[in-house]
């Protein structure tokens, strides 16, 4: 598909730093810097072969990746003339026909692997034989009700399995769509394994840092033994589902969206109770609180700061199930309109943008949330359940922009069939869910566009 223009233009929205901290809307100012954090096709990440022979043997015994290096040196053997034993033509043959960039896909509330049968056969197509698309079958169903972190520790159990029968992986990306998306973020917290640290591996790495800027964050880890190269969501609550018009079917009317709290555990279990941060105990903040921070759950930020390109696509209008601030991590002031124009090529995606990280403190749980969360649970009235919810978005977007995200907005609205925004973004249904093709084309060229920087940068590291 030709396309005129690029897949992501960058640009640096201002972050404003006022912040709620009580019922009575007083703001005060938290020390922060928004710095900007254009992409690369380059990494400052160092190939293993790279290393010396003393620091290679402390990286292969790092965080159990034996098997990582065992393919990267065989690669590395048939690059090689120094020990004049070259690989044979066969065995070079056999390294590059099997797959090195492992791809979970993960699906929403009561879905199953059926959701990507369009999705994951365009992204086959697209990107070829170098990569491993997994659908995840762990949570199907049902088994959505049963909360975000069991959901996302069986989902952690099953990359782990995909991993370890497969050998040759080096690489590794997430694609969820809606409630997997927090599935997903729960997951790599417990795949996540944070980088060897020394001051000799740090004056190897100098050189190359030196000579090409890191993409996102510089702080580097691994996801289940794999260097992590995309996140990527598609209208997930990433802030949950309570508040003015985050649950859309709902109208936005008062009254409904008190009674959607308590009534949620009924008909969505134990991610209902989250999704609507009523969960635990009222002096404890609720779990997409402790997501948006590390914390003794989990290094959720660091994970998903090991990710080298953090995306996030989110419906503006006509999604019934996720609302546009939740899914793309925005203040309700942030929200500007949309382009109505598409980009070339790519059907209903109408706007890109690069927001760099807000570097500031951590999220916060203070003693006003816990009244309100405790006001919100037992006693819920208009007023307490809005008041309860703004300081928990806020102290949420705080955590979250914290990182670097690409936002990617979608507008179906002159889609034949608008209001199926929700299942649209991901083409749930080839028949009914079709205007979505421009969203899966965008999504598999962006991939394929940054595997192929990954490969140049990994190209000239190794030459270097």
């Amino acid at each position: 598909m030709a396309s005129s223009s690029p897949l992501f233009h960058y640009c640096t929205p201002q972050i404003l730093g006022r912040r709620s901290k009580n019922s009575s809307n007083q703001n005060s100012s938290r020390s922060s810097s928004s710095n900007s954090c254009s992409p690369s096709p380059y990494s400052s990440y160092p190939n293993s072969w790279n290393l010396s022979r003393g620091h290679v043997l402390n990286f292969i015994n790092f965080s159990g990746i034996k098997n990582i290096w065992k393919h990267q040196s065989v690669r590395a053997q048939a690059m090689s003339t120094t020990q004049g034993n070259l690989a044979s033509p066969k065995d070079i043959v056999n390294v590059e026909d099997k797959p090195d960039h492992l791809l979970i896909l993960v699906h929403g509330i009561m879905g199953s692997p059926a959701d990507w049968t369009y999705f994951e056969a365009e992204l086959k197509r697209r990107l070829g034989k170098k990569f491993l698309i997994h659908a995840s079958s762990c949570n199907m169903y049902t088994k959505t009700f049963t909360g975000i972190d069991g959901a996302g520790k069986r989902l952690a159990d099953e990359v782990m399995e995909v991993v370890q029968r497969t050998e040759s992986l080096r690489k590794i990306s997430f694609l969820a769509h809606s409630l997997g998306g927090l599935f997903a973020r729960y997951a790599v917290a417990i795949l996540y394994t944070p980088n060897v640290s020394s001051d000799q591996s740090d004056d190897i790495a100098a050189p190359i840092a030196a000579n090409f800027k890191s993409p996102c964050s510089s702080k580097k880890g691994l996801i289940a033994g794999l260097e992590a190269i995309n996140f990527i969501t598609l209208a997930t609550p990433h802030l949950g589902v309570r508040g003015n018009k985050q649950l859309p079917f709902l109208l936005g009317v008062s009254f409904l969206e008190k009674l959607a709290a308590p009534m949620a555990p009924i008909f969505a279990g134990r991610s209902g109770s989250q999704l609507f941060l009523t969960d635990g105990e009222a002096s404890k903040p609720p779990l997409l609180l402790r997501m948006a921070s590390d914390c003794e759950d989990g290094k959720f930020i660091s994970a998903l700061s090991t990710f080298r390109y953090r995306v996030l696509y989110a419906n503006v209008s006509y999604d019934h199930m996720v609302g546009w601030r939740t899914s793309s991590i925005r203040r309700e002031k942030e929200l500007v309109k949309p382009p109505s124009q598409s980009l070339d090529g790519y059907e209903h995606i109408v706007n890109v943008e690069y927001c760099p990280p807000n570097l500031a403190e951590r999220p916060e749980f203070p003693p006003e949330a816990a009244e309100a969360k405790e006001a919100a649970q037992n006693e819920p009235s208009t007023q307490n359940t809005a008041e309860y919810h703004e300081i928990m978005e806020e102290e949420m977007v705080h955590g979250l922009q914290r990182l670097g995200w690409t936002k990617v907005d979608v507008n179906f609205q002159s889609a034949t069939w608008a209001f199926f925004a929700h299942n649209n973004i991901n083409v749930k249904n080839e028949w009914f869910h079709n205007a979505g093709a421009g969203v899966v084309a965008h999504v598999a060229d962006t991939i394929k566009q940054q595997e192929k920087q990954q490969d140049s940068s990994s190209y000239v590291a190794a030459t270097l």
